[in-house]
């Protein structure tokens, strides 16, 4: 896996908002929707791994730190300087060519070092006669294929972070919980929930990919929300409560009087869940709305209001 940055094409330092723009710009070049090149599923699931770190103040930071790899998984530290087993070749680096496996009771091989300090530190692939990740070993266990599969979710669901159950391929049913932050098109990587390899053969992932369903109400802008609310006439002159719907049920706002179509107002903390746990604002613009049937008075101050505006102009 490459450098999540390089994935992205973003620097080091680049914000918050330019991750995502990257992320969003390559997700829509190389989804296998709308790209067929054989190419384009493997470019579309690296830049889904990028986003989950760098689209993730922590794990970003875990990253930056040396913490975590580009795939995410911890890696060993606290080991430099080791002369490998029994004063191995390379300098700092580990030599295994001489390390003897036993089996039953974990012996220790040259220098004392024995198999079970060796799966803890690299895995059980050295249980099964391999090498760790990066030590270029001869063969370890088979990993399993990734599985695709897609997640429609309500922006109700994604306001109430609600957990939904799914199939897989395969007949596995996992429960999913949408994480904050989503976007449309975005893939989630479930470790683990993949093809299997057998029995010592270590599962492949799920590529779970979520799709937004469009909403009669609310536009989505990132983590804000877009809504035109009808104002009746009589509360756009003389101001009045506005009932405002949300994703969590209608809230009272006061609008003043005077208040013309087009006019907008925002909500703060009423629009979707963002990574860091606050939430974006809804925005509500009004449209005034003209009583239903005729109103002689309504027509009658119209037709003076016209008249008076003639004898001026």
């Amino acid at each position: 896996m490459r450098n999540p940055y390089d994935v992205l094409g973003v620097p080091k330092g680049a914000s918050e908002a330019e991750v995502k723009k990257a992320f969003r710009k390559l997700a829509k070049a190389y989804h296998p929707d709308s790209n067929k090149d054989p190419k384009a599923k493997e470019r579309f699931a690296e830049a889904n791994t990028a986003y989950e770190i760098l689209g993730d103040k922590d794990k970003r930071g875990q990253f930056d730190r040396g913490e975590i790899d580009a795939e995410g998984k911890p890696r060993a530290t606290g080991f430099e300087g080791f002369s490998g087993f029994g004063g191995g070749r390379g300098g700092g680096g580990f030599d295994f060519d001489g390390f003897t496996q036993r089996r039953g009771g974990g012996g220790a091989g040259p220098g004392g070092i024995g198999e079970d300090f060796i799966s803890h530190i690299f895995g059980e692939a050295f249980r099964a006669g391999g090498a760790g990740p990066g030590m270029g070993g001869r063969g370890g266990p088979a990993r399993g294929e990734d599985v695709a599969a897609e997640l429609s979710v309500t922006l109700e669901q994604i306001a109430g972070e609600e957990k939904m159950r799914i199939g897989l391929p395969g007949g596995r049913d996992v429960d999913v919980m949408v994480p904050k932050g989503v976007v449309d098109g975005q893939t989630i990587r479930l470790r683990g929930l993949g093809g299997q390899a057998g029995p010592r053969g270590e599962p492949g992932d799920a590529l779970l990919t979520i799709r937004v369903l469009p909403h009669p109400v609310f536009k989505v802008e990132g983590a804000d929300l877009r809504a035109t609310v009808d104002l009746p006439l009589e509360d756009a002159v003389l101001g009045g409560a506005l009932r405002v719907p949300t994703l969590t049920g209608a809230v009272e706002m006061k609008v003043p009087a005077m208040t013309s179509s087009g006019r907008t107002f925002r909500l703060r903390g009423k629009g979707l869940p963002k990574k860091d746990g606050t939430r974006g604002d809804l925005f509500a613009t009004t449209a005034v709305t003209l009583p239903v049937g005729e109103d002689a008075a309504l027509v009658d101050y119209a037709r003076r209001r016209r008249e008076a505006k003639a004898g001026t102009a």
